[in-house]
């Protein structure tokens, strides 16, 4: 159940690249406890959302917060020791490092001896969420499956200690069971209190696990909801779902 907090403010936020625009204005918010996502097609301006939130574009207009803080243009590192964990599009782990090594890195911010104890209880932690990465901790990355990485990308993100976890498209190239699984773990870290937003082409595995959603399309928000309303909305469905009758549009869910 989400808490009435709002904990991640986006306002009318302008953005792009070079001479090319690409957010017109977005505006949306997640409340503390939520997962909510954010779908739509292939350049419809997600990734350059969650960009922008995370620190990593500047916005030209607009404005984020954090709680009450405003965090507009932050650069990253300091979004991370705010508590805003990022598993960005096609997870990008340090490949030629292993499991274990990767999973200290997400941590980096909070090295220091006084704090080695307590990292050592939040891996432990991933290592209970991920069994297999117990397993496969001394594996260099890049040998492991996508689905793999996958989980330790989540893993390393959540080794920072969040609020906030932004998921980019986390289901991107997975076979159905893993993209399954990965539904699975984001909805049981909700239900141990993470926030997530999460940003997903594969609208019907993210709203079947969401509390609320948005639907972006060219840089706008075109529809909004509780995430059970948009998955009967027969806009949506035709979209991104498929029709009822079985049969799906060309637009890629």
């Amino acid at each position: 159940m989400a808490q009435d907090g709002v904990l991640l403010t986006v306002e009318e936020i302008v953005a792009g690249y070079g001479r090319i625009e690409a957010l017109h204005g977005v505006s949306l918010h997640v409340r503390s406890g939520e997962i909510v996502t954010l779908n739509g097609p292939n350049g419809a301006g997600k990734t350059t959302l969650l960009n922008a939130v995370m620190g990593i574009l500047a916005p030209r207009a607009g404005r984020i917060r954090l709680r009450e803080r405003d965090t507009t243009g932050v650069a990253p590192e300091e979004m991370v020791r705010l508590g805003v964990g990022y598993v960005p599009e096609r997870r990008q782990v340090f490949s030629s490092m292993s499991v274990l090594d990767n999973l200290w890195l997400g941590a980096y911010h909070r090295y220091t001896h006084l704090h080695k104890g307590r990292i050592l209880q939040d891996m432990d932690r991933v290592f209970s969420v991920f069994p297999l990465l117990a397993e496969r901790r001394r594996q260099v990355a890049g040998t492991l499956s996508g689905g793999q990485q996958q989980m330790l990308a989540l893993g390393r993100a959540l080794m920072a200690q969040p609020q906030l976890l932004l998921l980019d498209e986390p289901s991107l190239g997975l076979a159905p069971l893993v993209v399954a699984e990965i539904m699975r773990v984001i909805a049981a870290l909700r239900r141990d209190g993470m926030t997530v937003f999460l940003v997903e082409q594969n609208a019907k595995a993210a709203l079947a696990i969401a509390d609320r959603g948005y639907i972006m399309e060219g840089g706008r928000i075109v529809l909004q909801g509780p995430a059970r309303e948009l998955l009967e909305d027969e806009r949506v469905r035709r979209a991104y779902l498929g029709r009822r009758d079985g049969k799906h549009s060309d637009a890629r869910a």
